[in-house]
């Protein structure tokens, strides 16, 4: 297919998304010729073509590499494929008063209008999201969802080589900044040429809502500060959440812990993360019962998780927030060290929150995910963390999305565990040598391992390993020892058990 064709066949698919309108063509195939020096265009012969953006883009691309208008270097084609994609993506301006005129008409239509145009133009990269791997796996806690993550393309040794040698630059501050916004890229800096923002009034501050362009659920979005201030869980944080589910109450919102370790990776920018989606936490059921006497419109309750969390439920955002912020008051410096809660070493804190809020027909629900990110001798890398034994299959820290219940697993996995199915078939391997304790305890447990049943025993064993993760990572065990402290706790906080 010569290249005319192929930008033509762009053009009308983006048509066909609704990406630009009719009148728009000429001008978005005269857009994309410039970007690719061609000064003149070959009519033709119209064709409907089977191909989607994502494989249309990466033949534009392919034709500017061999053309020699830009390096074959990781970053060099993602910022070409971006810069062509924002050709057909109306300014952000543009894109904001789509959005609130769809929002007057209901808050689902205008959050499927901003989705499908981040899917369409190739910002949300679902032809890469599509590799991922993912299944649910059955606990007494309900169905955990796992996913080992396939999307995030892997840098080329010479891309990894020029970005060590280039100069870091310092603009943006950061991933979730909003200059991103447009922002063309550069080697170690990701393209955000198609990169667009709905702007949210928050608690008296702009708010910016995105989607993750790695989803990992439906409508996987980031709301981020305008201001680049580091994370922080506190009485406007609850407020926030709460606000936003109100303006959206078919979407959910959570915060990644303000601390290391059991925090998010970026903790420099304040940001949440949401979406439209029903996790397995979510769904789980009622343990016990409790009154918080200070707040008698809020119904309290602790989950039956394997993580400590309490669930508060209102009418009320205000009692809600009140209710948190008691919590996590309380929360901050409270010890236990029967149960290895400690708040503080050395005046650096150790103790805070995972909080998660969504609508239930009139009541609002927020979720309080007790954490502490103390590390000892026996766990360097955090006592409530993913212990050695699971580190094989989860090392890394456990954020707000894990909390929920879904596991972001390493792309390592998708090799390494299919060397454990030959393992445990006793075929020829390459097994590595962190998964053998683990595929020797596997052959122990069952019986019988087949070609037919092998890969669905793995998928399933890894899930329990994940349900470890949490558990280790829960602050009150759900053991004797564990649920006596935790009602303790809830005590401290003035709650009085039915």
């Amino acid at each position: 297919m010569d290249i005319y064709t192929v930008v033509q066949q762009l053009v009308e698919k983006a048509a066909a998304v609704h990406l630009i309108e009719d009148a728009d063509k000429i001008y978005a195939r005269n857009q994309v010729l410039s970007l690719l020096h061609l000064e003149e265009y070959k009519e033709v012969i119209h064709e409907e073509s089977d191909q989607d953006i994502p494989t249309l883009l990466e033949e534009i691309v392919h034709f500017a590499v061999q053309k020699g208008l830009i390096e074959n270097f990781f970053d060099d084609r993602e910022i070409f494929a971006s810069k062509v994609m924002n050709v057909f993506i109306a300014r952000p301006s543009t894109v904001n008063e789509q959005f609130y005129q769809k929002y007057y008409e209901s808050p689902v239509k205008a959050t499927q209008y901003f989705y499908e145009l981040s899917k369409n133009s190739n910002y949300i990269q679902m032809k890469q999201i599509r590799k991922n791997i993912e299944y649910k796996v059955a606990t007494q806690y309900g169905d955990l969802d796992i996913t080992i993550n396939l999307s995030k393309p892997e840098k080329d040794p010479k891309s990894i080589a020029k970005a060590k040698a280039v100069k870091k630059g310092n603009y943006p501050s950061c991933l979730l900044c909003v200059e991103n916004e447009g922002y063309a890229g550069r080697i170690g800096h990701p393209a955000r040429s198609n990169h667009r923002m709905i702007r949210v009034p928050l608690l008296g501050e702009v708010w910016y809502l995105q989607y993750s362009p790695y989803v990992y659920y439906n409508e996987h979005c980031i709301v981020l500060a305008e201001e680049h201030r580091d994370m922080k869980i506190n009485r406007d944080t609850f407020e926030r959440l709460l606000l936003f589910v109100e303006k959206f109450p078919h979407y959910f919102l959570g915060s990644n812990a303000d601390l290391p370790i059991v925090g998010g990776s970026i903790l420099s920018h304040d940001h949440y993360q949401g979406g439209e989606y029903e996790f397995a936490m979510a769904k789980a059921e009622i343990d016990w019962t409790f009154k918080m006497d200070a707040f008698p419109e809020v119904e309290s309750f602790v989950l039956k998780w394997p993580m400590s969390v309490i669930r508060l439920r209102s009418k009320a955002i205000n009692q809600l927030v009140s209710a948190s912020s008691r919590i996590l008051e309380v929360w901050r410096t409270y010890c236990d060290k029967t149960v290895e809660i400690v708040a503080e070493t050395n005046g650096i804190p150790h103790n805070t929150i995972t909080p998660i809020a969504r609508k239930r027909g009139e009541y609002f629900e927020i979720d309080l995910v007790l954490r502490n990110n103390r590390t000892n001798e026996q766990h360097p890398l955090g006592i409530f963390h993913p212990h050695a034994e699971v580190h094989h299959i989860k090392k890394e820290n456990i954020g707000l999305i894990e909390v929920m219940g879904l596991a972001v697993l390493p792309a390592r996995l998708k090799n390494e565990l299919v060397e454990v199915e030959k393992f445990l078939l006793n075929k020829p391997n390459q097994i590595e040598s962190y998964h053998l304790p683990w595929a020797n305890q596997l052959k122990k447990k069952y019986d019988h391992f087949t070609n037919e049943n092998v890969s669905d025993i793995v998928r399933k064993e890894v899930g329990k390993v994940f349900l470890q993760v949490l558990e280790h990572a829960g602050v009150f065990k759900r053991n004797e020892q564990g649920m006596t402290a935790f009602k303790k706790f809830l005590q401290k906080v003035s709650l009085v058990k039915d």
